[in-house]
């Protein structure tokens, strides 16, 4: 072999080949960085990057439990018995910073607790030094190590629509009052309508019955697109490939009126019906070309025998178009669950996914660190749904796109 045309093809195809990998890096690097995200607390979240899971993470607050603490409980938290740092169930009475400042100021035999030195006279200098001391102490005790600290507090939150100043599953394990006037700490949480789990099942039930309704209409309507000869066949064809140009919000306001007029609106039935309109004229095209570049002698062969249309359809379309069927439903799928404007509108009082993610934030914007969990749950089905029938995908696209 020619070593010069060897290099000369490497070269050629090596424009192709790097572009494909940037692709797949610009796609891959931020989606894995959002499932490392979602498993994080809401402080790692907020001051370091997601990639510092990898790297070794140090203690903070040693130099200050050195400064403050070390003198009397030791470097190890245990060098007094009645009050051993390194006993989880001392440190876990202080989950909060003001919590452990409120218990300083007790004093001790009759002189303050800490005498040398003494706590800044500022109190938020105060609580930032006993912050860290605090963090300290719970890696002293075991409570929360230093390092890799992954939870699935993120995704209990968004499942139940959690809001709290702490998490769902410690407030649950502390039995919380507060939580419990609202959660019941239960598998029932999981429908709250505020939470990803409702939003999840609603999703569920726009999109699946959207996308039988598509799929079942487009296909008749191709089949007589192409094989039915009636008057007027090619300029109906013609105003439905052309109805996909028109945007969809020009007919968002119209049809809520209409929808509010006859009692449709914030039903599941009203939202079926616009998606289904607009999801027909394209699925009817790409069906139509499909079915279309069938070979016409199978269906002489069949009339010749003695079949109908409807068996024709039945025994011959639908299992030759399987590929073109199958496209068609993962793209109506897709387009359907990640819609956010029809649903906000349509369905207000049942949320789905898209829109629910929005309703986890707080108006504070308090707890805006479980939108990476709720993100994550979010296109979790869509990728599934994607890699699993990818090849029907690109078959049906390729052979949709075939003049009939």
């Amino acid at each position: 072999m020619n070593p010069l045309r060897t290099l000369n093809r490497i070269f050629r195809s090596l424009p192709v080949n790097l572009a494909l990998v940037l692709m797949c890096i610009m796609w891959i690097v931020p989606t894995f960085g959002l499932f490392v995200s979602s498993f994080r607390d809401k402080e790692a979240v907020r001051t370091t990057g997601w990639w510092t899971v990898f790297a070794p993470q140090p203690v903070a607050g040693g130099e200050q439990y050195t400064t403050y603490c070390a003198s009397c409980h030791g470097p190890g938290g245990n060098a007094l018995p009645q009050a051993n740092l390194s006993d989880p169930a001392i440190v876990n009475k202080y989950t909060r910073d003001y919590q452990l400042l409120a218990m300083l100021k007790n004093p001790i035999n009759g002189e303050p607790h800490l005498k040398d030195p003494v706590l800044p006279t500022d109190a938020n200098q105060s609580l930032a030094i006993l912050g860290n001391v605090l963090t300290y102490m719970q890696g002293l005790s075991g409570v929360s190590g230093g390092g890799l600290k992954l939870s699935l507090s993120n995704y209990a939150d968004a499942l139940v629509g959690y809001k709290g100043t702490n998490t769902y599953l410690g407030d649950c394990a502390k039995k919380d009052p507060a939580l419990l006037t609202r959660f019941r700490c239960t598998a029932a949480d999981l429908l709250n309508p505020e939470g990803m789990g409702a939003a999840f099942l609603n999703s569920v039930l726009v999109t699946v019955p959207t996308t039988f309704l598509v799929i079942a209409i487009a296909a008749f309507a191709a089949y007589a697109f192409a094989w039915l000869d009636f008057k007027g066949r090619t300029w109906i064809f013609a105003l439905l490939v052309g109805l996909q140009i028109v945007p969809l919000q020009m007919t968002l306001v119209p049809i809520s009126r209409i929808y509010s007029s006859i009692g449709m609106q914030s039903t599941f039935l009203g939202i079926w019906l616009f998606h289904t309109g607009f999801g027909l004229p394209y699925a009817i095209y790409l069906l139509r070309n499909f079915i279309g570049s069938l070979p016409r002698e199978i269906f002489e062969s069949a009339y010749l025998d003695g079949a109908n249309h409807w068996k024709a359809f039945v025994k011959l379309v639908i299992p030759l178009s399987t590929p073109a069927i199958a496209s068609l439903g993962i793209y109506q799928f897709l387009w359907v669950w990640n819609d956010f404007l029809v649903a906000k509108i349509f369905l207000p009082s049942n949320p789905v996914v898209t829109v629910q993610i929005t309703n986890l934030i707080d108006p504070r914007g308090a707890n805006w660190h479980i939108l990476t969990g709720a993100a994550f749950l979010s296109f979790l089905i869509p990728m599934f749904v994607f890699f699993a029938f990818q090849r029907y995908f690109v078959r049906g696209m390729l052979a949709g796109s075939v003049k009939g």
